[in-house]
């Protein structure tokens, strides 16, 4: 029970990452301003990260270390995107 709380929980949050970054990509469409296509990236890596981890660990069967230290780069880089975009001189 406690590992279906858990996919159903990485899942959600995937699914709220995702929705973010369609949303900021959208924004990005309608605006025209790049720095949020880097917000876009940045969520889309951070709810892939969670993601890929459930996927390292279940389907190709990699220690649980592997899999998290797999998703925390591919995270961080989504927070470096965002961050880079809120930091970024405004074209």
């Amino acid at each position: 029970m406690e590992h279906t709380l858990f996919v159903i929980a990485k899942l959600f949050t995937t699914a709220l990452a995702l929705v973010i970054a369609y949303q900021a990509y959208r924004g990005y469409q309608r605006h025209g301003t790049q720095l949020m296509l880097y917000v876009a990236l940045g969520f889309a890596l951070i709810g892939l990260g969670g993601l890929l981890e459930g996927a390292l660990f279940e389907l190709l069967q990699v220690t649980i270390f592997q899999a998290g230290f797999v998703a925390a780069l591919v995270a961080a880089g989504g927070m470096l995107s965002i961050l880079y975009a809120l930091y970024a001189p405004n074209p």
